[in-house]
């Protein structure tokens, strides 16, 4: 998952070795940062007044896989997971370590998902992850057709389990009680779901995913069930069946020993035969987030949904997205309905031949796959379905629901960073794709009285809740796709209205390597009151220095963070820190094939070459390189595929999920882990590279001119187009790699004598070729010849020429490789 912008090769380093930004108020909450007559009163500024501060707690903090989800412990602690098997530990002061390990499955979207606390905590120190186990999954991806004998091979599970968190910050492994398996069909994409909360009465609540393969769906219901089909592709054998735990938000009573009883209230009472009790909502797609408000115990739940982007006849609406506010049991629709409970047709796969709309009322399955019920429960609407700008004060962009958290003001609470008592009760929204936050206010029956925009710094948010500090706390995904990266991070959202704490940024010009190991540190502090601050190092080996750019060599092995701690004539304090491994070095990892920017057709066999070098592995171990194959769509990503070694060809797959007119491409990312060295851990390191689809709609431009305009032409494919070009615009696409390219044709509607400049690397760059565009005739295909792209070439730029005033609409191009 990441934006479209992408620096060529970039290699990510393994959080123990990357940049570590941190910046934390040490006397919060009940130890209120400042002296006590700093004290926030209890008469409340308004809330327009209220200002906010964004406090690094962590960055790069999950650059060896994703970082997934979070949860707040009592202390301020935030425990946070990343999918390929590893959970952190960040404390109240901002330092981070690993807790512990889980060696687990992760060919697409499985791995380390959900981790939740026990409200208990504090006597019982339970943590509850949810993951997926290794067992004996083949390797590579399950057949798509084919009998039952090959699916069943890549039949696994997800499993919530419990452990114990130990008192020095580590996860005791053998502590583990297995609680419960929901069944996965590995091997194929998608949809985990996998998020964690408790109620007011200690009830455990998991969201799960519909684990169904969207991608020959044409962006509608995904309800194949042809007998040579892998049933990965009947969504009404997991969402819509009541005997099964999957696409379901689900609730248990969890007991001391590690079993579980079920508690009143959810969808089927335990004995009703052909469901299953843990049920408490079902109909769900990819239920990726939710919270729970422990004043009412209502759910906030935000839930994907399909790419169709257009509404059809004969197979149902287009795709759009929900923030669901789920009160009581009850079923949600999918895959039969959506939205305000817009129907799908009941279309066949074999004929190709729709039937009639499902019946949102009374849904029945009558899938060969559906071990349930026949007839469900009635679909319940949306609370806030959207897709596009349907909701004006959600913008325009990706569809990704991230949920979030409703806020619960506390006048007892003696904090200086808690929220304000004007948001009691508001809904805290987060999207992944559109990079925002909202805070909802409504009513008590759920009725949304307003939207506003709320201050967010970061990128793609990926999980939130309050603190028992009253702050927010915000779990950013980062740039990169599948990977983690740099700008991955944990913040935290302080209500700053009574002064501002310190933050400091830290930074190592290398962060890993052999002993004696000479490492040159910088630091950065700034105070929004204006106050003087003082810095002061602790290298984490007892050494310490007052400079703002020391430099100070390691003479031991070991794991070290190098903090600073910036203080203002207050007292409050913000920290900042960097990682430095000794006696391992992280490995470097160069994707050499396809080239960053390289134009490719979905379906295309792509051959890939992984360069890796490690000082401390003699040879590499090319069974330990991975390259995923992963389809891009806005800022996130779907893993499709992944094979081993360092040389191959992965075979794209063809997409049949997303609108054609989307903005789709491809990524490869390569991953090496190093064996570790001298007692050091193993450092991780990936590659990647985005492959640019042959044939781009124009107003999926990465950057463009000023004046540059994007808007609805009629005729144009997907309604959209570069609207009104006019002589010196320009628009470009980055990464893009336009050597070996033969033709360029695009596709435009001339209003005057114009044309199109392709242009390798800037405006004024080399010219490559020219396309004319006349005058007149709608809708037209204009070409020219490409040649002379000078090596290396990472962008391209298409660079509009002509007279006075608007010269055409450009709605797409389409490149001929050489």
């Amino acid at each position: 998952m990441r934006p479209s912008r992408h620096s060529t090769l970039r290699t990510r380093l393994t959080a123990l070795s990357a940049t570590l930004l941190i910046s934390a108020a040490t006397a919060l909450g009940a130890q209120a940062a400042g002296p006590p007559d700093a004290q926030r009163t209890e008469s409340a500024k308004p809330a327009e007044a209220a200002q906010f501060q964004q406090v690094t707690l962590a960055k790069g903090v999950e650059e060896t896989g994703e970082p997934m989800t979070m949860a707040v412990l009592p202390d301020r602690s935030v425990l946070h997971t990343a999918r390929e098997g590893t959970l952190r530990l960040t404390d109240a002061k901002g330092t981070t370590k690993v807790a512990g390990t889980l060696d687990v499955y992760s060919h697409d979207e499985e791995g380390l998902q959900g981790v939740g606390v026990d409200p208990g905590f504090t006597k019982n120190r339970f943590v509850y992850l949810y993951y997926a186990p290794k067992l004996d999954t083949p390797e590579g991806d399950a057949p798509d057709n084919g009998t039952a004998e090959d699916f069943k091979k890549f039949d696994g599970v997800n499993r919530l389990a419990r452990f114990v968190l130990k008192k020095d910050g580590t996860l005791d492994k053998a502590s583990e009680k297995r609680l419960l398996d929901v069944p996965a069909s590995r091997g194929t994409c998608c949809h985990v779901g996998g998020d964690i909360a408790f109620d007011s009465k200690g009830n455990l609540l998991l969201s799960t995913g519909d684990d169904s393969n969207p991608f020959q769906s044409d962006g509608f219901t995904p309800i194949d069930e042809r007998a040579d089909r892998n049933p990965a592709f009947d969504a009404r054998r997991s969402a819509g069946n009541t005997n099964d735990l999957r696409g379901k938000l689900l609730r248990i009573k969890v007991k001391k020993n590690g079993s579980y009883a079920i508690p009143k209230g959810n969808l089927f009472t335990p004995g009703t035969k052909k469901t299953r009790p843990e049920i408490y909502a079902m109909g769900f797609r990819n239920p990726f987030r939710m919270t729970v408000d422990k004043k009412t115990d209502t759910v906030y739940l935000g839930d994907y949904g399909p790419d169709s982007g257009t509404a059809d006849p004969k197979r149902g609406p287009a795709g759009q997205v929900e923030f669901n506010r789920v009160t009581k049991a009850g079923n949600y629709g999918w895959p039969y309905c959506t939205g305000k409970n817009d129907a799908y047709q009941n279309y066949d796969f074999a004929t190709g031949e729709s039937g009639a709309a499902f019946d949102c009322a009374a849904p029945e399955n009558t899938s060969r796959h559906n071990t349930g019920l026949a007839t469900l429960p009635p679909a319940q609407p949306a609370w806030i379905p959207y897709d596009g700008a349907s909701v004006p004060e959600f913008g325009d962009g990706s569809e990704s629901p991230m949920g979030g958290p409703v806020y619960n003001y506390d006048k007892k609470l003696d904090s200086v960073v808690k929220f304000p008592k004007e948001y009691d009760g508001n809904f805290f929204a987060g999207e992944f794709g559109r990079k925002w936050i909202k805070r909802i206010e409504q009513q008590k029956d759920g009725t949304v009285s307003k939207i506003n925009d709320f201050p967010w710094a970061g990128t793609q948010v990926m999980d939130m809740d309050f603190g028992p500090d009253g702050a927010l706390y915000v779990l950013d995904y980062g740039t990169g796709y599948f990977n983690g990266d740099e700008n991955s991070a944990l913040y935290r959202i302080e209500n700053a209205a009574e002064g501002h704490t310190p933050v400091a940024e830290a930074k190592a010009d290398t962060t890993s390597g052999q002993a004696p190991l000479k490492v040159g540190f910088s630091a950065s502090a700034t105070d929004e009151d204006g106050d003087d601050l003082t810095l002061e190092w602790d290298f984490g080996d007892g050494k310490t220095s007052a400079e703002a750019a020391p430099t100070h060599t390691y003479e031991a092995n070991g794991t070290y963070v190098a903090t600073v701690t910036a203080t203002d004539p207050s007292g409050r304090t913000g920290s900042a820190g960097v990682h430095v491994t000794v006696g391992n070095t992280a490995p470097k990892v160069e994707l050499k094939l396809p080239a960053d920017g390289q134009p490719f057709g979905f379906g295309d066999e792509i051959p890939f070459k992984v360069e890796v070098t490690d000082p401390e592995d003699a040879q590499i171990d090319c069974s330990r390189v991975e390259v995923t194959y992963i389809l891009g769509h806005d800022s996130h990503g779907h893993p499709m595929t992944s094979a081993k070694g360092c040389e191959g060809t992965i075979k794209t797959q063809a997409d049949g999920e997303h609108d054609p007119n989307a903005n789709i491409f491809g990524v490869f990312d390569a991953k090496y882990t190093d064996g570790g060295a001298n007692g050091q851990p193993p450092l991780t390191s990936h590659g990647q590279s985005i492959l640019q689809p042959e044939h781009r709609q124009a107003e999926h431009f990465t950057t463009s001119s000023d004046g540059a305009t994007k808007g609805e032409v009629a005729g144009a494919e997907g309604g959209k187009a570069v609207t009104s070009a006019k002589n010196g615009q320009w628009i470009s696409f980055d990464p893009y790699a336009p050597g070996g390219l033969s033709k360029l044709s695009a596709r435009v509607s001339g209003k005057a004598e114009g044309a199109i400049e392709v242009r390798a690397d800037a405006p004024d760059g080399p010219l490559l070729g020219t396309a004319k565009v006349t005058a007149g005739g709608g809708w037209s295909e204009v070409s020219t010849a490409l040649s002379g792209a000078p090596e290396g070439a990472g962008k391209l730029y298409l660079v509009f020429t002509g007279g006075s005033g608007a010269l055409f609409d450009f709605d797409s191009f389409t490149v001929t490789a050489g």
